[in-house]
């Protein structure tokens, strides 16, 4: 079967016209085999997990054990203990955040992030750093979109706690030196975040071989549903860590006078989580798995190749994010024209891109912009789909400007 013709909502029609869907950073669409799994978990295994004997919860609780064991083998965590689920990357790291500023960060310390990062991956730690008065030390990037690793060793100190970084810039599609930044870091004793949300999608994930220490990314980025996310720790870290939230499912022993935690990962998902999207997480998995991990980056990498082959040819573009390696997203804008306005036209003519600041500020601040758009791509888009987005701009470009 052709890949597309597993997405049933690539089918729909925008104003009369066939969707060009181009925005697929902020989230990518569901094949069948995903909803298929999501809605059989309403119809025949609806069920709280780890909780009941009965049937349905026996069997809904194997199948979310199976998925966690299935995400421990796709990033090749050293054990299954070591994936959490979450709502998505914003709660995972918000939980290592806190976690982590609890257990070790104290006034006058300081945490490194890059400044390039998505709003979840600066606010956070904006927090910690203003409840334990410690400090936040940028690591800045070139015109091209290119981190700074020469200015990144200078900001090491021996008050440097942790150092947390995207793997993939979600506005300018660079692919960071994970390795080389955690090699450093780990010269110092200082372990590494790592925001995977926009990478995991469109290359493979070996947290061992990177030596990250947190790994955290979202289902919705890549074919899953919204709703589920991972945050993968190091174990012997993990241990250290105090919980993020209270209630169910979390403790192991629970008294007036006080609580004893759950082992691990059970510690960090108080409450009940959201078992379909679990499973569909699973679905999305073994999907990306039948196409080939590899595959996917190629045919990606051969998409961006061609988008900016394509766009290059309108006089009046203006890209953002041209680092050597990238990969996932092109961001550009047509002369002075408000991303808004752009973004508004490409629509009308059917082609779904992103305007704004993408939860990137800071990016924008540094270029001197309001905002870029965004054409963000995924296993299923097709060369057509690009031309149809050249042929567009090159239609709308002379009334913008």
């Amino acid at each position: 079967m052709n890949i597309r013709d597993q997405f049933p909502i690539l089918g729909t029609t925008v104003y009369d016209r066939p969707l060009v869907y181009l925005d697929n950073a902020a989230t990518t669409q569901k094949p069948q085999c995903v909803i298929d799994t999501l809605c059989n978990y309403y119809t025949s295994l609806n069920s709280n997990i780890h909780r009941g004997t009965h049937h349905l919860a026996s069997l809904a609780t194997e199948r979310y054990e199976e998925v966690r064991r299935k995400v421990a083998s796709f990033i090749n965590a050293a054990s299954s203990d070591e994936i959490v689920f979450t709502r998505g990357t914003t709660e995972a790291i918000n939980l290592v955040a806190f976690s982590f500023a609890e257990r070790f960060l104290s006034e006058g310390d300081e945490v490194i992030v890059s400044a390039m990062e998505h709003h979840s991956n600066l606010v956070p730690w904006q927090m910690a750093c203003l409840r334990k008065k410690a400090t936040l030390r940028f690591i800045p990037f070139s015109d091209e979109g290119v981190l700074d690793l020469e200015a990144l060793r200078s900001l090491f100190s021996d008050r440097t706690r942790l150092v947390a970084l995207n793997h993939v810039s979600n506005t300018l599609g660079t692919v960071n030196p994970i390795s080389e930044v955690v090699s450093m870091a780990h010269s110092h004793g200082v372990p590494v975040l790592v925001d995977g949300a926009q990478a995991v999608a469109h290359l493979p994930i070996d947290v061992q071989a990177l030596g990250c220490d947190f790994y955290c990314f979202s289902g919705h980025k890549m074919y899953a549903p919204m709703g589920v996310g991972v945050m993968y720790g190091r174990r012997d870290l993990l241990d250290q860590l105090p919980p993020y939230q209270g209630g169910g499912e979390m403790i192991k022993d629970v008294k007036l006078e006080g609580t004893t935690y759950n082992d691990l990962p059970f510690r960090f998902e108080a409450g009940t989580p959201s078992v379909g999207d679990v499973l569909g997480l699973g679905a999305a998995i073994d999907f990306m798995l039948s196409l080939g991990i590899e595959n996917i980056a190629a045919h990606e990498q051969q998409i961006m190749n061609y988008v900016v082959q394509q766009l290059s040819a309108i006089d009046s573009i203006r890209f953002f994010g041209t680092a050597p390696h990238r990969t996932g997203v092109v961001s550009f804008l047509i002369g002075d024209a408000h991303p808004y306005d752009t973004a508004t036209l490409l629509d009308k003519l059917g082609i779904a891109v992103r305007s704004g600041h993408h939860c990137t500020q800071p990016i924008m601040d540094r270029y001197g912009i309001p905002g870029t758009v965004r054409a963000s791509f995924a296993t299923y888009t097709s060369f057509e789909e690009i031309d149809a987005l050249a042929t567009a701009l090159k239609r709308i470009a002379p009334m913008l400007l």
